[in-house]
């Protein structure tokens, strides 16, 4: 690795998403994995599916060898601009309906569930001895 290596801009990395012109991002550095796509042990679409974001986080889960990552080297091509690196997006909750107090309706239709299969039964039980006929 030279230190003259061109800086990329997150948008020009971003184009390079094809089996044949792929680019990855991780760690701040780009690298031009193309020639590697049939060689991945896991198959090109999982390096398809790490370009046009930061894939540090992708490559850091699957826990690669020592060797995987001293290979990387002859593929690195650059730095990424971090100032073109978008924002990584803030979780936001998905909205909880609103806390109902009065537990009443839902109570009922529980004992409803619990009541009405039974009553059942013992109307069937009651059908049934009262229309048994006498030997």
């Amino acid at each position: 690795m030279t230190s003259d290596q061109k800086v990329h801009s997150f948008e020009e990395v971003s184009k390079h998403n094809q089996t044949k012109d792929c680019w990855l991002i991780l760690s701040g550095k780009v690298y031009d994995v193309t020639s590697f796509m049939d060689d991945h042990p896991g198959g090109d679409e999982v390096l398809l599916s790490s370009t046009g974001k930061d894939a540090t986080t992708d490559f850091e889960d699957v826990g690669h060898s020592d060797s995987a990552k001293e290979m990387m080297e002859k593929y690195y091509i650059g730095e990424i601009d971090p100032a073109t690196v978008p924002l990584k997006r803030k979780y936001i909750p998905p909205q909880q309906a609103q806390y109902n107090s009065d537990k009443t309706p839902e109570f009922v239709i529980k004992i409803l569930q619990y009541l009405v299969p039974l009553l059942i039964l013992g109307l069937a039980f009651a059908v049934r001895h009262y229309t048994k006929k006498e030997e």
